[in-house]
């Protein structure tokens, strides 16, 4: 960390809805460490509700937030540019659980749509990402003494809690759950070897080295192909959360991706060239991040007779297939998303690309000056979904500021996966299944009744 102390900030968010485009964060609490996990300090930010933005009624009844709670909070852009700056302290590593699985991307949706730097707190001024979850996972599998699991079984940071005292309070409150994952990582550490072992996957150089040091289970035209077994949540305690895996390569166009093949998967050996897409499956993977790749040894294989074997057989069969591996390579290697029609300017994150230095310079003005000059550097930005989003921002925080003829600007449709924007039509439709398909308590019902009250309202 040269010259910069290395902190942990274990965080967590609790949101409107699932959509990290067109929902927001309503809370986020912090607690800063110091490597050692002594606590430095901590954060708590409420975030007034967007006029722009339907709380979905599922989510209402999980993080039991009120409508006057959520309207009580600061300015969505303030509160932004506040959390912008803790996880960008530098030496900074933002840690929590699930965090790269939800909460990280929500993050940079947020920051993109208030037009600040999406991505500098995963690089810049020595700061980092880590996970709690898939650390528990290897804990799981490899040092099973190290907690207490949950009866019936399952990785939920609440039932965590519980079966390990690890937090007090309401599960889904952003402060109790980030003192859990504090107190979780704790337990963690307590196995030294281990806890430093496994950190290192969340070190981009780090985890290089350790893939560039796999074996080799393929040789073909595009090199050497390393096998591993890839450690993933998605695949649940039935699979041991675990795959054999061997590698297709670099993608060409996402410059930080690299690609794993399953190998456990029937389908795969009847493949030919026109059904790639529906009899394969790779998973994307970047250096530093989930999933956790691991050597396909003794040590660390955790799968079935059945699942081994059928690795086995498929590994053999596409080295005598060696043409259509190429084609396997070939094909995940240039693969590219499919552009998104109506693709609304809050979701094109991935769309538009790094901000160049002059929408940065653009970008701090517009956060530094007064509300009566930020239409006129609004009008400044060359490219017009930036140009979009700043005007959305001075309708959403100081509509007095903005003239009637660009006022209600006009909402895209569908985010970056082609999902739709929540309507107020849906929402009521979904208050009435919740009161007849749940068995909902007082609190909830009240809360549902409120969103309802809001939305005829608003």
């Amino acid at each position: 960390m040269s010259n910069h102390r290395k902190t942990y900030l274990f965080y967590d968010l609790e949101t409107t809805g699932l959509n990290k485009c067109f929902d927001q964060i309503i809370q986020f609490a912090a607690i800063r460490t110091d490597e050692a996990l002594n606590e430095l300090n901590r954060h708590e930010i409420l975030i007034r509700l967007n006029p722009d933005v339907i709380p979905s009624p599922e989510a209402m009844i999980i993080h039991r937030f009120s409508i006057d709670q959520m309207l009580s909070g600061k300015a969505e852009i303030e509160a932004i540019r506040e959390i912008h700056q803790l996880v960008n302290t530098p030496g900074t590593i933002s840690v929590g659980y699930n965090t790269l699985g939800f909460d990280d991307e929500f993050l940079r949706f947020s920051f993109y749509r208030n037009l600040l730097p999406p991505y500098t707190h995963q690089y810049d001024n020595f700061c980092g990402r880590m996970d709690l979850y898939p650390l528990t996972i290897l804990y799981y599998l490899f040092k099973p003494n190290a907690l207490n699991w949950p009866d019936p079984f399952d990785l939920k940071l609440e039932n965590l809690s519980k079966a390990n005292q690890l937090a007090e309070g309401q599960a889904h409150n952003a402060m109790v759950d980030v003192e859990a994952s504090v107190a979780l990582a704790k337990l963690l550490m307590n196995q030294e070897a281990m806890w430093r072992y496994v950190i290192g996957y969340f070190d981009k150089k780090t985890e290089t080295q350790r893939l560039s040091q796999l074996p080799i289970g393929i040789q073909s035209t595009f090199g050497s192909h390393h096998e591993g077994v890839l450690i993933q949540g998605v695949f649940g305690a039935q699979l041991a959360y675990q795959a054999p895996v061997i590698c297709l390569g670099q993608h060409n166009h996402y410059k930080n991706q690299c690609l794993w093949l399953r190998l456990d998967r029937e389908e795969l050996l009847s493949t030919t060239v026109d059904s790639i897409p529906q009899t394969t499956y790779a998973i994307r993977k970047k250096m530093g991040e989930q999933p956790i790749v691991l050597p396909a040894s003794d040590r660390y294989l955790r799968l079935s007779e059945e699942r081994l074997q059928l690795a086995t057989e498929s590994k053999k069969w596409l080295e005598s297939h060696s043409q259509l591996f190429h084609h396997i390579c070939d094909y995940y290697q240039n693969f590219t998303y499919p552009k998104v029609p109506n693709l609304d300017p809050d979701a094109a994150l991935y769309e538009v690309g790094f901000p160049t230095p002059y929408e940065d310079f653009l970008s701090q003005r517009f956060h530094l000056a007064p509300p009566a000059e930020k239409e006129k550097i609004a009008l400044e930005f060359p490219n017009p979904i930036r140009r979009n989003q700043a005007f959305r921002l001075i309708e959403r925080h100081y509509p007095d500021y903005l003239p009637a003829e660009t006022q209600a600007r006009s909402l895209g449709l569908c985010d970056y996966r082609g999902e739709r924007r929540l309507t107020r039509e849906t929402a009521f439709n979904q208050i009435e299944s919740l009161k007849q398909e749940k068995s909902l308590d007082q609190e909830q019902l009240r809360l549902l009744d409120e969103l309802d009250h809001y939305l005829r309202l608003s």
